[in-house]
């Protein structure tokens, strides 16, 4: 099986991804995938062909075979692979949207299409949440399948078509359960940096939020305050104002007041 697009889908959303992520990707592609490719998948590469009953009766193998391994740990790692792996799709396609719309409208749309703002934050803590769910899901059904993460030397079977209560051995059973306990570590390790990252994303945009508010609230009570001095500013200037011009224009009924006396006296004399 070639895994080069989980290759080239885990270097695309390293390129967008926090340090927490940058870390996850780290560890998925050196610790999980590459462990995959080299050893786990030859371990259990004929484990069918290297499965042995102590009975020759047809059939009875490859029944037991079923009954205990109903799927086959290897399929089941790399189905795992591939489903926590899928929801960084959502980050890696919605920085391709915004690329694309911005190509389309010849213009800067955005200040970066990798920023983490609007509907690619919702992606952004979507994807650590989808892909803890996927861990766990696959943890617990690797321990029902399997009746816990170990691997048994000797399993006996008496279902048909077997006659009798018959011995099966399991081939390489200490080397498998040694890869089991190292998948489930790394998956633990996986769901610890998955719910770092979410917890790191949603605190430092609480906080962001919570500043943008303080800010806007600051600056809303001080453009308050400049209103209001403004105002007693310029109430200030007009009373000075109507002073100055009451003091340099006194008022015209005085002046009336006192020219009256002078106005009359010639008509006394003149009668």
């Amino acid at each position: 099986m070639s895994w080069g697009f989980l290759r080239d889908l885990l270097s695309g959303v390293n390129k967008y991804s926090t340090g927490i992520g940058r870390i996850w990707v780290a560890v998925v592609f050196i610790f999980r995938l590459l462990v995959y490719i080299a050893a786990a998948e030859n371990i259990w590469k004929h484990e069918h062909d290297e499965f042995e009953c102590n009975i020759k009766q047809p059939g009875c193998e490859n029944v037991c075979f079923d009954h205990f391994f109903p799927v086959s740990h290897i399929r089941l790692w790399a189905l795992q692979l591939i489903m926590v792996s899928t929801p960084s799709l959502l980050v890696v396609f919605h920085v391709a949207y915004r690329e694309n719309r911005e190509k389309r409208h010849s213009q800067k749309l955005y200040r970066s299409p990798g920023d983490r703002d609007g509907g690619l934050l919702c992606n952004y803590l979507i994807s650590p949440i989808l892909k803890t769910g996927f861990e766990i899901v696959f943890l617990v059904l690797f321990y029902k399948l399997y009746n816990g993460f170990e691997v048994p030397r000797l399993v006996k079977c008496d279902i048909r078509p077997c006659p009798n209560m018959v011995d099966c051995y399991i081939s390489k059973p200490t080397e498998k359960m040694i890869f089991l306990y190292f998948l489930v570590a790394t998956s633990c390790l996986c769901i610890v940096l998955n719910l770092s990252e979410l917890t790191y994303l949603i605190f430092k945009y609480s906080i962001k939020c919570y500043l943008k508010r303080y800010i806007k609230k600051h600056r809303g009570s001080k453009s308050d305050c400049h209103k209001s001095e403004t105002i007693s500013h310029n109430r200030a200037k007009s009373t000075e104002g109507a002073h100055a011009i009451s003091r340099a224009h006194p008022p015209s009924l005085s002046v009336r007041s006192h020219s009256l006396p002078f106005q009359k006296v010639p008509y006394l004399f003149n009668f």
